[in-house]
């Protein structure tokens, strides 16, 4: 049997996409000049007010910032959540139920490592990820020593993972259960039932319910409801902690900065593990993390650059490859099984126009029973100009047909 350190056996974590995609493209040549829609990275642009910030405030880099953050930045938070959430209005104290993070992703890893090492220590742990999955839901589990057991999130169960398909015994092991609203990579929406739902189980049997609200602030409609808001609805945030980032709502994928809020227990062990054991926001950051909260204008100037751009998904792909607008978040998940799967698409479209997208299945976990549900997909990032949109979705129809 291979040794730990032996190639030839797996590494324990959980491996990133796009790694695998730059393997897979390593000898294929771009057919077309190259358009790239494979990160989810926004390329609108953000308030020039952060960068006015950052050289004001840049004395302070000589500083070690609080882990917990300034009470300015705690402060914009929670009154963002409230303008966000009424229901939240008189039940956030920032003191008790906000911890700034150095972007959300990790937080997401960390704050499971905190939940089954802190919180709900087990010999069998384990964390309830949707499949297909941000991997660093994976990854927090694996360095926690817990093991992830993933929902299938696919057209049966509207893309987000079926909860009452979850048994006992995995609910009795599970230290974490993760819901992502908007999902990544579907764009579906949670709706207020299915949260409460979620509350209920995580409630029942003492689970951390981690809600990944990253989306939250691109949507087609309606705002999506909030994880938060749902939970006071009981009289508290107990076994509830929400994640939120300024990556996709405020175009700052840079800038490293999101926050988590909820279950003040939790948050209080989370804060306590995280100073000693995460990243500090710097404190030019925390003030620029401060004003982009509070500023809702750049906002919805770029939800508007979002809206156009699904009028032009919607024009230009009408129903193919089950194309249908999500609900929010700013990818396509696209099926290509009958244009001859996820990997040989990928390849075919960077080969021959120069479209480069991520293979539905390197998003995803193969299951127990069989079968990865985000084979036969492809997800395209819609983060580029208008313009760009428009081009790269008809070279994708040019190449592939109407699927």
């Amino acid at each position: 049997m291979p040794s730990a350190r032996n190639p030839a056996s797996p590494p324990r974590f959980a491996a990133s996409p796009f790694e695998r995609l730059r393997a897979l493209l390593a000898d294929v040549e771009p057919g077309m000049a190259p358009i790239d829609m494979s990160v989810g990275e926004p390329r609108h642009p953000f308030p020039s007010a952060v960068l006015d910030s950052i050289v004001e405030q840049a004395d302070e880099f000589r500083k070690y910032p609080p882990i917990r953050g300034t009470d300015e930045l705690r402060l914009a938070i929670a009154d963002w959540m409230t303008r966000r959430y009424p229901a939240l209005k008189g039940q956030v104290e920032p003191g008790r139920h906000i911890l700034p993070l150095a972007g959300t992703r990790e937080g997401l890893f960390s704050a499971v490592i905190a939940a089954v090492k802190l919180h709900k220590p087990k010999a069998d742990a384990a964390v309830l990820i949707p499949n297909p999955f941000y991997q660093a839901y994976a990854a927090g589990a694996f360095a926690a020593g817990a093991e992830p057991v993933y929902m299938p999130a696919d057209t049966r169960s509207g893309y987000l993972p079926a909860l009452d398909a979850l048994d006992g015994k995995q609910l009795s092991r599970a230290s974490v259960i993760f819901v992502c609203s908007p999902s990544n990579p579907q764009g579906a929406v949670a709706d207020r039932a299915y949260l409460e739902r979620a509350i209920g189980l995580a409630r029942e049997h003492d689970i951390m319910l981690f809600a990944d609200e990253c989306y939250s602030e691109i949507y087609t409609r309606t705002p999506p409801a909030g994880a938060l808001e749902t939970a006071v609805a009981t009289g508290s945030f107990g076994n509830v902690v929400a994640f939120q980032s300024l990556s996709k709502r405020s175009n700052v994928a840079g800038l490293r900065s999101g926050f988590c809020a909820g279950d003040e227990a939790f948050i209080n062990v989370f804060g306590s593990f995280r100073n000693v054991a995460a990243a500090q926001v710097p404190l030019p950051v925390q003030h620029a993390s401060a004003a982009l909260w509070r500023d809702e204008t750049h906002v919805v100037l770029s939800q508007a650059l979002y809206d156009a751009k699904f009028e032009v998904a919607d024009r230009v792909l009408g129903s193919s490859f089950g194309y249908s607008r999500p609900g929010g978040g700013f990818f396509l998940w696209l099926d290509v099984s009958a244009s001859g799967g996820d990997k040989m698409v990928t390849k075919t479209l960077w080969k021959d126009c120069g479209v480069k997208v991520v293979p539905g299945s390197y998003l995803a976990q193969e299951q127990a029973g069989g079968g990865n549900p985000g084979a036969g997909h492809i997800r395209v990032a819609l983060v580029d100009g208008k313009e760009a949109v428009e081009e790269a979705l008809k070279r994708i129809v040019g190449a592939l047909g109407r699927g």
